[in-house]
């Protein structure tokens, strides 16, 4: 991937990142409509046409700018709409509804890591080994971060639903109160390099996991 020119780069990068972004947001959508709320799939957001979930800054702006900076790959789509007095069992059903975004990225980051492998034994080589080997990688990368940073157990995020569904209805309301900060502790996290020092292990080990399932 170090013999790509950052306009080639991007050009690998666009299809496993839209995947993971879109995919992510239908997976919650998907999870919703089996647990009895048809809000995302009559909003027409049960689809993997990433126009529907595109987000000017978070799918197209900020992925471009991590890559142009070196950064790890991060961004986001449109949240899907979930209407939680819809499903059958509120507190116990947006735990699932919750985690089936990460899933979703775990799952895409094992297909990726696959592709490498099919790769490297069909002994793909030159310009077409190097561009799926990449898009490979990237595939990997972006799908192992959106899985654990989501998970990271603060509201808004997935894990702060998953916390939040886990608790005892008095407690979840009390952590609940925390959402309007959620934000601004992320960004505060990620900009003081906080959040990297967290994130990084785990975003290794799982890496190393996705790897060592697809046979490197």
């Amino acid at each position: 991937m170090h013999s790509l020119s950052f306009v080639q780069l991007l050009a690998v990068a666009v299809i496993p990142v839209l995947f993971a972004i879109t995919l992510h947001e239908v997976a919650h959508g998907w999870a919703a409509r089996q647990l009895g709320d048809r809000t995302a799939e009559m909003m027409g957001r049960l689809t993997v046409n990433p126009i529907k979930h595109i987000d000017p800054i978070g799918t197209v702006v900020v992925p471009i700018a991590m890559l142009f900076l070196g950064g790890f790959l991060f961004g986001w789509a449109k949240p899907v709409p979930i209407g939680v007095r819809n499903l059958r069992n509120p507190h116990r059903d947006m735990v699932l509804v919750a985690a089936a975004g990460p899933l979703s990225n775990l799952i895409m980051a094992l297909a990726w890591a696959l592709l490498a492998k099919l790769v490297v034994v069909l002994g793909v080589a030159g310009v077409a080994g190097t561009y799926f080997a990449a898009m490979a990688q990237i595939g990997v990368t972006i799908n192992v971060v959106l899985a654990v940073f989501n998970m990271f157990p603060l509201p808004p995020l997935d894990g702060g639903r998953v916390v939040a569904g886990l608790l005892p209805p008095k407690q979840s309301a009390a952590f609940g109160r925390l959402e309007p900060w959620g934000l601004p502790i992320i960004l505060v996290l990620m900009f003081t390099g906080v959040l990297w020092q967290v994130m990084q292990p785990l975003i290794a080990a799982v890496r190393n996991i996705v790897y060592s399932i697809a046979g490197f």
